[in-house]
């Protein structure tokens, strides 16, 4: 019962918290009250822990909203703001957020080859920026289940657009187990059983259990 040594965690190909950056973009009242693809509260329950997970593992975040500034949209949704708030926005006018200045410079500045990617709806704020982020080199994933579309067939059709152009499809919980990886490193074990008990269902019906009694 002996792990291997950790590997360079910066070239190492799966992800972790030294080689990976995490985008969200577009949590907003209007786009979480229009998604049709998935349960709304499960969306939401799985986007608030991938952002959960990127604070608990230190991955740089890039978070974008469209319009607040317009006054043609409201800020992110209170449970993202909640996880995100010291953070700061980059708000746009582009429905593509590869095409704002300040959002490219941000992820530029990020220095990660790997970008977590997360967008409402991903027929558009997902797919664009997704696109031409692997068209530059990047290595883009998706936590499929932390994102959304207004319709199932829109939903797919984008996640499919994606994975054909070279994209990742990911799960919430892969993320969380990825960033982990062993748990013998102890110093973020709590945190990684926290982000189950937070975010219901899996295994976090038994840690929560556990944690109880």
């Amino acid at each position: 019962m002996s792990s291997e040594p950790v590997r360079d965690p910066k070239s190492d190909h799966l992800l972790t918290p030294q080689n990976a950056a995490f985008i969200i973009i577009d949590y907003q009242p209007v786009q979480v009250n229009s998604i049709a693809s998935m349960d709304r509260q499960l969306l939401l329950n799985n986007i608030v822990g991938c952002s959960k997970a990127a604070v608990a593992y230190g991955l740089p975040v890039i978070h974008s909203t469209v319009n607040v500034k317009t006054g043609l949209n409201m800020p992110p949704v209170p449970h993202i703001r909640k996880v995100l708030g010291d953070y700061p926005t980059y708000d746009r006018t582009s429905i593509n957020s590869w095409e704002d200045v300040e959002f490219r410079k941000a992820v530029e500045e990020a220095g990660r080859r790997k970008l977590v990617m997360t967008a409402l709806w991903t027929e558009a704020c997902l797919t664009f920026p997704a696109l031409d982020a692997l068209a530059e080199g990047y290595e883009v994933y998706v936590p499929v289940d932390a994102v959304g579309g207004t319709s199932v067939a829109a939903h797919e059709a984008a996640l499919r657009r994606i994975e054909q152009a070279g994209g990742k499809l990911i799960s919430t919980v892969q993320l969380f187990c990825e960033l982990q990886r062993d748990w013998s490193r102890a110093e973020t074990v709590p945190a990684f059983m926290n982000l189950f008990i937070e975010t219901g269902g899996t295994a976090g019906i038994q840690f929560s259990y556990d944690k109880a009694e």
